[in-house]
């Protein structure tokens, strides 16, 4: 069986071949075990070559099959790929293919990073930028590390049956995320708050939740509406309030350079946007200075 042509990221999962386009086509090698059944190596490729025997020599028990290759030690530092015999923990296998993308993501990134330093100029092998492009890029998988995180683990739990009916509001979460226009940061405050149907959200899960959306690309009014939209989504509460006021760096460092401006959004979902005394109550209790 055999791999060819490039392989985009909707249709790669863990135990695909990956590369991109130029790369020789690589084909699945397979090993004769005592029972004629074929294993398949999975292994995921960098912007490396990276060099594999033309044969391979069966082992004499499949359970002590172990396979390792060494990737160019000058891009991924040794980076081995095993495989487990045939049988054992799809756990294992899935974290080590976990991994593999991992280092293979930070791999492209930093070569990414070094083509941009070189394009503006700049010498990517002098002492001040030698380590620069996998700062760069391990601080990008940080600021986006929202796309790794799932709703249900960070709640985790933390809903209460309670007979409140008033307002819940958690006041100046204070959020980082990055403007998808320009990559630049963008930072400010959020207020979110609900009217309980029988169900409270623990309070740090609305900081929590926000921060999910904040660490990745967005635009400041998708972020106030699905931080609003999650809140209703995990505890279906009467209604939902969020209010966002942030600073942009695209607006202050480029274009306009509005040093002091920010921008205001909100969004009102249930009997928050339909009962005008309950959204006067929210903005007030929001506005004022109780500390």
């Amino acid at each position: 069986m055999s791999l060819s042509g490039p392989i985009n990221d909707s249709n790669v999962g863990f135990g695909h071949l990956k590369w991109e386009k130029g790369f020789e086509e690589w084909n699945e090698i397979p090993r004769q075990l005592g029972n004629e059944q074929e294993a398949q190596v999975a292994a995921t490729t960098s912007m490396a070559s990276l060099s594999l025997p033309t044969s391979l020599t069966p082992p004499t028990d499949a359970q002590e099959a172990d396979l390792t290759y060494s990737y160019d030690p000058t891009i991924m530092n040794r980076i081995q790929v095993q495989e487990e015999a045939i049988g054992s923990s799809p756990t294992r296998r899935d974290a080590d293919s976990i991994q593999l993308e991992s280092d293979c993501k930070l791999d492209r990134m930093v070569s990414a990073v070094t083509t941009i330093l070189e394009c503006i100029g700049e010498n990517a092998s002098r002492e001040g930028l030698q380590k620069t492009p996998e700062r760069y890029a391990r601080a990008m998988l940080y600021f986006t590390k929202g796309y790794e995180e799932e709703i249900d683990s960070v709640v985790n739990g933390g809903i209460f049956h309670e007979n409140h009916d008033g307002l819940v509001i958690v006041k100046n979460i204070r959020i980082s995320s990055l403007c998808e226009h320009h990559l630049v940061p963008f930072t400010g405050t959020i207020h979110a708050g609900y009217v309980p149907d029988g169900r409270l959200l623990g309070l740090s899960k609305i900081a929590r939740l926000a921060e999910i959306f904040s660490r990745r690309l967005q635009v400041q009014e998708r972020l106030t509406n699905q931080i609003a939209a999650v809140i209703e989504q995990v505890i279906e509460p009467s209604g939902v309030g969020v209010i966002m006021e942030a600073s942009h760096l695209c607006m202050v460092m480029r274009g306009v350079e509005k040093t002091t401006s920010t921008t205001v959004t909100s969004c009102m979902l249930g009997c928050m946007r339909s009962n005008a005394q309950l959204r006067d109550e929210f903005l007030t209790l929001v506005q004022s200075k109780t500390f």
